[in-house]
C-alpha cells in the first residue's frame, strides 16, 4: 500500500520496478500521459453522473417546494396561486441562508469563481466537503425557484471530484489541474450535451491554456461525461432549435450591433450584482436572511412573470421558437436581469451561465422583432437573433467567446448563423471586457482580492520564508560602539548596511555610508558643544521595513518595490525582535524570475 506522503506514479514505478508487474504492463505504466488518459476517463464518468445527480436532487426538491418535477417550470409554476409562488422561493431563500451560513466556507456559496481561484493559486486543490456542500445549496437554490443557472454548481462538483482523485492518488500540480479540468469538461459537457463546449469551456476559462498535456485528458473527459448523460437522457441537446437560416450577408452588421446591445446588458449585470453583493453584505439584518429577501423578490416577479423562476429553459426554448411578442420578450428581460442579480447577489448557490442564455435570448429575439419592423425585405427570422443575442451575451458575462461560439455551432449545426454569433460575441466581449473586466468571475475574484495575474507567482514566493533565503552573517555592531568602531566596520569591513544590536542581539536599527556620512558632520557640532562621543545608536536609522523569520518572499518582494532599501533586517518577531539575518533584494528578485521561469515550464509542459 502507497504511503499517504508517497507521489502516486513514484508508488507504482517502484513496484514495477521490483518485479512484481510483467515488462510490457510495467513499460505502460511507467507512461504519465496513459495513466492520465485512463484517470480523465474516470473522472469524465463521474462529471456526467454527477451532473445527473445533480439534475434528480433539482426535481426532488422541486417537487417538495411546488408539487412538480419538470424543467417546465412556467407552464407549471403559472397554475399555483399567487400566495404559492411567493411562500416557496422565499421559505426556501431562508432555509438555503442559514444553510449556507452555517456550513459553507466564509458562510458564502461557491461557483465557478473558486473553481477558477483552485487552478490558479490553489495547485488545484479543491475541498470536498465545501464542494458537495456547495452543490446541495446551489441545488436547493434552483429546486425553491431562485433566478440561477445549474451549470456553474456542475462545473464545481465536476471539478471538486477531479481535484480529489488527483489529491487522493497524490498527483503532482500539473496532474492535478489536469484532472480538475477534466471534472469541469465532463459536467459541461453533460449539461448540454455538447462535448466541444465543455471542453473549450475548460480550457478557456478554467485552466487558461490549451497545452497538448492537458488537451488530451480533457477531451477524453468531455467525451466520457456527453456518453453518460446521453445514456440517461437521450442523444438531445439542451435545446431544441429549428432551422434558422441567414438570408443575407448585409444583416452582419445587424450582428455587429446586437454584440454592443449585449455587452451593454452584461456590464449592467456583473456591475448590478456586484453592487447587490455589497449591499447584501451591508444590511442591517442577518446575512443568512438574505437569500429569503430574494426568494421573495423572486416570487413577486413570478407572480406575473412565472418564467423568470428557475434556469429558464422553457422560456428560452419559447423565444428561440419565436413564440414570444415583443413586448414579453422586453419584460421577461427585464424581470429575469432583476430576479439573477438578486438571487446571486444576496447569496443564493447558482451560476450565471443559464441566466445569461436566457437574457441573451430575450434580447436577441426582441432586436430580431425589431428589425424585421424595420427591413422586412432582409428575410432572416427572430430565432437566428436570438440565437446570436444567447452566444453573445454568455459569453461577455463568461469571459469565454470559443466556448459559447461552439456551443451555438453544437446546437445549430449552421455555419453560417455561427459565424454570425462570432461577430456578435466577439463585439459584447471586447467591450463589456474594456468596462468591466475580463468576466464575471474575475469581478467577483477581483472583489475579494485575487490577482490571478500574479497571484500563484506570489503563492509559491510565499511559501519561501525569509528565514530560508537570508544571509545570517549579516554585519552586526553593537549599539554602544563608538565612531571609530563604526568607521572601521563601514569603510574597511566593505558592509554596505550595518545592522545595529543591543547587548541581547535586539535589532535597533540600520547605519548606512549616507548616515555615517552625515554623523561625521553631527560628531564636529556636537564636539563644539562638548559632546566628546557618538554611538551606534544615536546614528542609527529605522529601516523602511522589517521582515519576521516566517514572512513569505511575496510579503518581501512588496516591500522591496515600495522602499528604498537594499537589504532588510530578518528578526525572530515582532515581540523579540531578535535579529537572525538579512535579506538581499537581489536574492529576492533571482527567486521571483526562477519561479517565473519554471511557472511557465510547467504551463508550456503540460
Amino acid at each position: 500500500m502507497a504511503r499517504r506522503d508517497e507521489p502516486f506514479f513514484a508508488f507504482l514505478r517502484k513496484y514495477i520496478h521490483g518485479g512484481r508487474i510483467v515488462a510490457g504492463l510495467g513499460h505502460l505504466l511507467r507512461d504519465d500521459y496513459l495513466i492520465l488518459a485512463v484517470l480523465a476517463l474516470v473522472v469524465g464518468a463521474a462529471g456526467g453522473a454527477a451532473a445527473i445527480a445533480f439534475r434528480e436532487l433539482i426535481d426532488l426538491v422541486q417537487m417538495g417546494f411546488f408539487g412538480f418535477a419538470s424543467e417546465r417550470v412556467a407552464t407549471f409554476a403559472g397554475a399555483l396561486p399567487w400566495w404559492h409562488l411567493l411562500l416557496a422561493p422565499t421559505a426556501g431563500g431562508l432555509l438555503i441562508g442559514y444553510f449556507i451560513f452555517k456550513v459553507m466556507p466564509g458562510g458564502r456559496p461557491q461557483g465557478v469563481a473558486h473553481v477558477i481561484e483552485a487552478a490558479h493559486l490553489r495547485n488545484g486543490r479543491m475541498p470536498v466537503a465545501a464542494g458537495l456542500g456547495a452543490a446541495f445549496a446551489s441545488a436547493a437554490s434552483i429546486g425553491v425557484g431562485a433566478s440561477v443557472g445549474r451549470e456553474g454548481p456542475v462545473v464545481h462538483l465536476g471539478a471538486t471530484l477531479g481535484s480529489w482523485l488527483g489529491r487522493k492518488l497524490h498527483l503532482d500540480r500539473a496532474m492535478t489541474l489536469s484532472l480538475l479540468g477534466c471534472g469541469v469538461a465532463a459536467a459541461i459537457a453533460a449539461s448540454f450535451n455538447a462535448p466541444l463546449a465543455g471542453v473549450l469551456f475548460a480550457l478557456e476559462v478554467v485552466i487558461g491554456n490549451y497545452a497538448i498535456g492537458n488537451f488530451a485528458p480533457v477531451v477524453i473527459a468531455g467525451v466520457t461525461g456527453t456518453i453518460v448523460s446521453r445514456l440517461r437522457y437521450g442523444d438531445f441537446p439542451a435545446f431544441i432549435v429549428p432551422d434558422h437560416a441567414i438570408a443575407s450577408f448585409a444583416e452582419f452588421p445587424a450582428f455587429a450591433l446586437l454584440g454592443v446591445f449585449c455587452a451593454g446588458v452584461a456590464v449592467v449585470f456583473i456591475r448590478a450584482t456586484l453592487a447587490a453583493n455589497t449591499l447584501a453584505e451591508n444590511a442591517p439584518c442577518p446575512r443568512w436572511a438574505m437569500p429569503g429577501v430574494a426568494g421573495l423578490c423572486v416570487g413577486a416577479l413570478a407572480c406575473f412573470l412565472p418564467q423568470v423562476l428557475g434556469v429558464g429553459y422553457e422560456a428560452t426554448d419559447t423565444a428561440i421558437k419565436e413564440m414570444y411578442p415583443l413586448a414579453l420578450l422586453l419584460a421577461l428581460l427585464a424581470a429575469k436581469l432583476v430576479a439573477t442579480v438578486v438571487c446571486i447577489g444576496f447569496g443564493f448557490g447558482g451560476g450565471v451561465f443559464s441566466p445569461s442564455l436566457f437574457m441573451g435570448a430575450m434580447l436577441g429575439g426582441a432586436f430580431g422583432l425589431v428589425m424585421i419592423q424595420l427591413f422586412p425585405d432582409l428575410g432572416t427570422s427572430a430565432g437566428a437573433y436570438t440565437l446570436v443575442g444567447m452566444g453573445a451575451l454568455a459569453g461577455a458575462v463568461l469571459g469565454a467567446p470559443i466556448s459559447t461560439v461552439l456551443m451555438i455551432f453544437e446546437l445549430t449545426g449552421n455555419y453560417p448563423l455561427t459565424i454570425a454569433v462570432m461577430v456578435a460575441v466577439v463585439i459584447a466581449t471586447i467591450l463589456s471586457s474594456r468596462i468591466v473586466g475580463t468576466s464575471f468571475f474575475t469581478c467577483q475574484m477581483e472583489k475579494w482580492g485575487l490577482d490571478l495575474e500574479h497571484g500563484r507567482e506570489s503563492q509559491v514566493l510565499d511559501e519561501i520564508t525569509a528565514e530560508f533565503m537570508m544571509r545570517k552573517d549579516a554585519h552586526r555592531i553593537l549599539e554602544s560602539a563608538g565612531m571609530e568602531e563604526v568607521r572601521t566596520a563601514i569603510l574597511s569591513g566593505g558592509a554596505q548596511v550595518l545592522f545595529v544590536v543591543d547587548g541581547a542581539g535586539r535589532f535597533i536599527g540600520t547605519i548606512t555610508l549616507h548616515d555615517f556620512a552625515h554623523a561625521l558632520l553631527d560628531e564636529e557640532r556636537l564636539g563644539e558643544e562638548g559632546e566628546d562621543h557618538v554611538t551606534a545608536a544615536h546614528i542609527a536609522s529605522e529601516p523602511e521595513g522589517i521582515l519576521e523569520a516566517g514572512d513569505g518572499l511575496g510579503k518581501a518582494l512588496v516591500l522591496f518595490e515600495t522602499c528604498d532599501e537594499a537589504q532588510l533586517p530578518v528578526v525572530e518577531n515582532l515581540e523579540t525582535m531578535r535579529l537572525l539575518g538579512s535579506l538581499h533584494a537581489r536574492a529576492v528578485m533571482v527567486a521571483y524570475s526562477q519561479t517565473v521561469r519554471r511557472l511557465r515550464s510547467e504551463d508550456r509542459g503540460h
